[in-house]
Order: C-alpha cells, then sequence, then structure tokens
C-alpha cells in the first residue's frame, strides 16, 4: 500500500474504532504527512511499511531542525508511534519500528491561570448595552464555572442544562458524556439570556437546541469564542497570553488550591488519566512556593 492509502486508512480507524474528535484526527493526520515529507524530502523511495527505527529517528532530529519545540515534537512522535501501532493491529507490519523511538523530553509546562480578581475584571469589561452582552457574559461564566473546553461549550445543549439539580450534561472527548456541577452565578446568566436575549432571535430549525447563538440564530464557532476572550482581555490591558481554555485552568487551579479532590477535579474535566490532572498539584506547589518567598522572613 502507498503513503495515500495508508493515511485514509489510519483515519477511518480514528474515527470509527477509536471515536477521536475531528481536530485530533486532523492532527494524527498532519503528523503523518510530515513524515511522508520527510521520505520526500530525503529521497528515501519507501512506503510506510518499509520505513525502520533509524528512519524515524533521523525524521525526528529533522523537525528538531526546523525548529520544532520539544513539546510538538514529542506529539509528532506519539502521533508517529499510534500509526505503527495501527499498522500493527490491521497485519500490514510483523513488528513496530517505533517501539523503542523516544519521545524529546518537554518538561511539564504549568498553564497561565487567571486570580479570582482577574476573572472578575474580565467579566465586569463586558460591555452589556450591546446584545450579545449578557449572552458573552454567560459564556464567560459558564467556562469559569464548569471548566469547560471550547469544544464542550459550543455545543452545550438546553436539554443537558438541569439546573435543578445543579448539573449540566457535556459531550466530552471521544463522545464521553459526563455530568458536571455549575454554580449559581452561572446558572443566573444563562437563565437571563435564554429568557430575555435568545428568546428574541430568528434561530435556524438546525440550533434550536444549541444553547449559545450568534446573531442570525446559528451555532458560535470556536475562534468566535477566542475572539470574545481576546478582545476582553485587551480592553482591560491584560498582559498574560489568554485563551478560552485559561478559564479551564483556572477552573481547575482554583478548586485545587482550596483543597479539592483530585480524582473529584479529574472527574468534573473529563481526563481519562489522573496523570493530567496532577499537572495542577504542581501548579499548586509552585503557588505555594512562590508564596512562602515572597513572605517568609527566613526567606
Amino acid at each position: 500500500m502507498n503513503w495515500e492509502e495508508n493515511i485514509k486508512d489510519f483515519v477511518s480507524y480514528l474515527k470509527l474504532e477509536r471515536s477521536l474528535s475531528n481536530n485530533s484526527i486532523e492532527a494524527y493526520r498532519n503528523d503523518i504527512i510530515k513524515l511522508h515529507q520527510f521520505v520526500l524530502h530525503t529521497s528515501l523511495n519507501l512506503n510506510p511499511v518499509q520505513l525502520k527505527l533509524d528512519h524515524i529517528q533521523n525524521f525526528i532530529f529533522w523537525i528538531n531542525e526546523l525548529g520544532m519545540s520539544a513539546r510538538s515534537q514529542a506529539r509528532v512522535t506519539s502521533g508517529v508511534k499510534s500509526f505503527y501501532k495501527f499498522l500493527l493491529i490491521e497485519d500490514a507490519i510483523e513488528s513496530d519500528p517505533t517501539e523503542l523511538l523516544e519521545a524529546p523530553k518537554t518538561g511539564r509546562k504549568l498553564p497561565e491561570f487567571l486570580s479570582i480578581e482577574e476573572i472578575d475584571e474580565l467579566i465586569s469589561a463586558i460591555d452589556l448595552s450591546k446584545e450579545e452582552g449578557h449572552r458573552n457574559k454567560a459564556i464567560i461564566e459558564t467556562l469559569y464555572s464548569c471548566g469547560l473546553r471550547v469544544s464542550e461549550l459550543i455545543n452545550l445543549k438546553i436539554t443537558n442544562l438541569h439546573f435543578d439539580d445543579g448539573f449540566i450534561r457535556v459531550l466530552g472527548k471521544g463522545s464521553k458524556e459526563r455530568l458536571v456541577p455549575i454554580g449559581k452565578k452561572a446558572i443566573f446568566e444563562i437563565e437571563l439570556y435564554k429568557n430575555n436575549y435568545r428568546n428574541k432571535l430568528k434561530i435556524d430549525p438546525k440550533f434550536q437546541n444549541i444553547l449559545f447563538l450568534n446573531r442570525r440564530g446559528k451555532q458560535l464557532t470556536r475562534i468566535m469564542i477566542f475572539t470574545i476572550v481576546k478582545n476582553l482581555a485587551t480592553a482591560i490591558n491584560l498582559k498574560k497570553n489568554i485563551s478560552p481554555h485559561t478559564f479551564r485552568h483556572s477552573f481547575a487551579t482554583h478548586l485545587i488550591e482550596r483543597g479539592a479532590d483530585l480524582r473529584a477535579v479529574q472527574e468534573m474535566l473529563g481526563h481519562e488519566s489522573i496523570l493530567t490532572t496532577e499537572i495542577y498539584t504542581h501548579l499548586d506547589r509552585e503557588y505555594l512556593r512562590e508564596t512562602i518567598i515572597e513572605f517568609h522572613p527566613r526567606s
């Protein structure tokens, strides 16, 4: 089989058997396309089945020389490993050439997060005189109250709001559902937006059940949520480089700082592995260390 056929079959496997999101599938696909580009660039004239460990190691060296960060190299390495595991499952290869392939050491980068005061300042900067003002306030409150991913926010359905029980039902990565507690402020802002602003829109029938809509009554895009957040950061002259995901990091950080159980935070964030959630305990320790350095008389 040639590269195109292998990549096409790999994409089908990721979609049908692993139920990955479109964004994840596209990332994996791009990783294998990079490997193919390396093969073409070096005139190896080999198909994926013919590549050996040394070829793939040279590929990692190549993307390093191109200036790719260690974190991005590690992600590409992971994508290539998944590709060869797929070929092994399909009996296209007898042994996995990536089995001994090591990813670059990345260290653990602590994610940017906001203080409660900064979140309050961002929310205060929302212009409620505009038609979309109350919608935007409900969006920010929901991001922070529930720690949602952007994709989870824009796909949030009205029928999945269980305010009487204090929960919302969220469709996360891999189409996995989870229940997430929602705070009173977020509930208040959503109800205000829904009952006084959303109900005045001419809603596209396809999006009747989607909570957050644009002026044309259609579903918001990921880019629109990013734009809302960036504009608020500019309005208050915030020096931090933030995105909608920053509210998710802030949600987790503030819970951990106040003693929340790590397993509970894992469940609310929808992390498959608790190791992913543990980064917030490192962040908490860093916060404590900085506090001691700043305030302890013996520091």
